[in-house]
């Protein structure tokens, strides 16, 4: 098994350089490298990306610009010469966080740590139900999304209510709704996306989970009940 990934830095340098570790890494396939973030999403949209090695300052888009615009995120190993980035590219949920001029076996280390993370996320889909991955609070968690109630915007966060306990993430709305599948949960207020087999009951106001009235937006009402006639 190889991970297909691309290489984005704006140093003709770099990217030859780390060009090399990769085709010199039997567990990679190098699809391309590229000096900006516009041309590795081209490259994005008609080829499978498991893994981009990419470096933050860039002209133009960032690193962290150019991830806030995939719809999609693979898993990212960034590339800086700078260690003030690492707590950032934390809050991004980045597999790894390597620092110029990198080191053999520390990029093969890196590599390790985005195989196993590919494997498992691959048994766990094959294994078990349908399910998500979400960072709070600095830990990584599986969420089953049979389990999620609703979806909460709270300001730069977003709030993952479950039957079991609630987690705070820093994400978009826009961006657990593409992740989510689209027969089971919808987007009933700009604030809110509910699991459509947890709704008791609901008027033209709200929809009701459990004890908890979720609004919904104006024209939203007949959205939720076409979902419902075919859940």
């Amino acid at each position: 098994m190889k991970l297909n990934c691309v290489v984005v830095d704006d140093s003709s340098i770099q990217r030859i350089i780390i060009a090399k570790l990769v085709n010199n890494n039997q567990n990679l396939h190098l699809i391309g490298d590229f000096s900006n973030a516009i041309e590795a999403k081209s490259c994005m949209a008609i080829h499978n990306v498991d893994l981009i090695f990419l470096d933050i300052e860039m002209p133009v888009i960032s690193g962290f610009d150019f991830l806030d615009g995939l719809k999609v995120k693979p898993q990212i190993i960034f590339i800086t010469s700078k260690a003030e980035y690492a707590m950032k590219a934390f809050d991004y949920d980045a597999t790894d966080y390597l620092q110029k001029p990198i080191a053999i076996d520390r990029f093969n280390a890196s590599v390790k740590r985005a195989i196993d993370f590919h494997l498992l996320k691959k048994e766990n889909k094959e294994n078990e139900g349908e399910h998500i991955f979400i960072k709070s609070n600095l830990k990584k968690l599986k969420i089953f999304t049979s389990k999620i109630k609703w979806i909460e915007a709270f300001g730069d966060y977003v709030r993952v209510v479950t039957e079991e306990d609630t987690n705070l993430v820093l994400s978009t709305m826009k961006s657990f709704e593409n992740d989510l599948s689209k027969d089971k949960f919808i987007r009933v207020h700009k604030s809110y996306i509910i699991n459509i087999d947890k709704v008791e009951r609901f008027n033209s106001k709200y929809a009701e989970i459990g004890m908890t009235k979720i609004p919904l937006s104006r024209h939203k009402k007949e959205d939720l009940v076409r979902a419902l006639s075919f859940s």
